[in-house]
């Protein structure tokens, strides 16, 4: 009786002991190694400054890939490689929130009317500093002005600003290789901050004044142009020549912490306008979503977080190490988990645009990036500009994308509001 209990109390803890038993990835210390931000864009940025920054070298763990078979080949996804435009670099700004849902809606033109368009990121963030400022006024300055946004952002300033082309508005002063906002926002701020100290809401007056900024350092962007031999507005633009209906496009999240199954708020900083239209779902069907959009030719706008153990900028892979968690283990809780002690946090936004399925059924993903950290790899590289997620990665810490509704329909009875 006792060797029976005992055999079945090893049969009951078999998959604990297989899960941690079979634990093999390793880990390492290094050294920072200046890349591709410090080496070609801060350079150019700065390339008047008599001083470079110099930045403090310290070790720090990751995952060591060394040796893996790992499919971050370009080359790998080719047979389900949707179309996309060429990487473009965000800079030394923080506006990967356009950059990637830009891209992202220059695939849907392509996708429903076989256009190929390059569109203007600038102009919508032009238009979103505006209105991060008009919230400034409105809240008495309890809003925040940063660079940051989410990927909704774009659909919102296409609806109230339209769209243009980036060959009418690249937003680059003359000279210019790599856009960077930081002395804009630092006089933006400064300014904000007057008005904030010396109680002086003329809201046309600070909006004037805001703009003024941004055309001193960004240009102004047009009213009206001409494109194809046609003239258009901004709004004109998006209504009759790109035709994409800002309304057929939705936000996908999967957190605990909001009911789900509703509508939400998506509560992080660069939600600075609190958007509750994230349809919050639980993490599987999230996970089915995603992939029935991609294998389905649908490309996604994903953000999540970029700055783990197994987030390689030398491989450009993203993996979970099993001594972070095991692959079995990734649930809403564990998502939920490192979301709260903001080991998960917003970092970044990125665009989805292919995948490949590896010899054991896990699903990877072809990203397009604009950061620079994709870009470590070198200009001559075809993997330049391009991360390569597993699915454990984007299961665990992309918290939400934005996709075509139809992709969502199966679901979208089960939401009451």
């Amino acid at each position: 009786m006792k060797n029976l209990f005992t055999l079945l109390l090893i049969a009951a803890l078999m998959p604990v002991m297989s899960a941690f038993s079979q634990s093999k990835d390793k880990g390492k210390f290094k050294e920072y190694e200046p890349g591709y931000y410090q080496n070609f864009i801060l350079k150019d940025v700065h390339a008047n400054e008599q001083k470079q920054k110099k930045v403090k070298k310290e070790k720090y763990f990751m995952m060591d890939q060394t040796g893996m078979d790992l499919p971050n080949k370009i080359a790998d996804y080719k047979d389900h490689t949707y179309w996309h435009n060429p990487t473009t670099s965000q800079g030394n700004t923080g506006t990967c929130w356009c950059f990637s849902t830009t891209s992202f809606y220059e695939s849907e033109e392509h996708r429903l009317f076989n256009k190929d368009v390059k569109l203007s990121e600038m102009f919508t963030v032009y238009w979103e500093y505006v209105e991060k400022v008009t919230r400034y006024v409105d809240t008495r300055g309890n809003s925040l002005v940063d660079e940051g946004s989410e990927s909704n952002a774009v659909a919102r300033i296409y609806k109230k600003y339209g769209v243009v082309p980036r060959s009418v508005y690249d937003g680059f002063l003359p000279g210019q290789k790599f856009y960077t906002h930081e002395a804009m926002m630092k006089e933006i701020k400064k300014y904000l901050k007057s008005v904030k100290e010396n109680d002086a809401w003329n809201k046309e007056e600070i909006l004037a004044t805001t703009k003024s900024i941004l055309n001193h350092y960004m240009g102004e962007p047009p009213t009206e142009f001409d494109y194809k031999s046609v003239h258009y507005t901004p709004k004109s633009f998006l209504k009759d020549y790109l035709k994409l209906k800002m309304d057929d496009y939705v936000e996908v999240l999967s957190y605990l912490q909001k009911p789900f199954w509703k509508q939400v708020e998506y509560e992080v900083p660069d939600n600075w306008w609190h958007s509750d239209e994230y349809y919050n779902v639980p993490l599987d069907v999230y996970m089915k979503v995603l992939n029935y959009a991609i294998e389905n030719g649908y490309t996604i706008s994903v953000g999540g977080d970029v700055s783990e153990a197994g987030f390689s900028r030398q491989t450009n892979t993203a993996l979970v190490p099993d001594f972070d968690i095991p692959s079995a283990y990734i649930n809403d809780n564990a998502r939920q988990f490192r979301f709260s002690n903001k080991t998960t946090t917003d970092d970044h936004g990125m665009h989805m645009v292919g995948y490949l399925k590896d010899k054991n059924g896990k699903m990877w993903y072809l990203i397009k990036d604009s950061s620079s950290g994709s870009r470590n790899i070198g200009e001559d590289s075809p993997e330049f500009g391009y991360y390569f997620f597993s699915e454990d990665y984007t299961k665990l810490k992309m918290m939400d994308f934005t996709v075509h509704k139809d992709a969502l329909k199966k679901y979208l009875k089960k939401f009451k509001n």
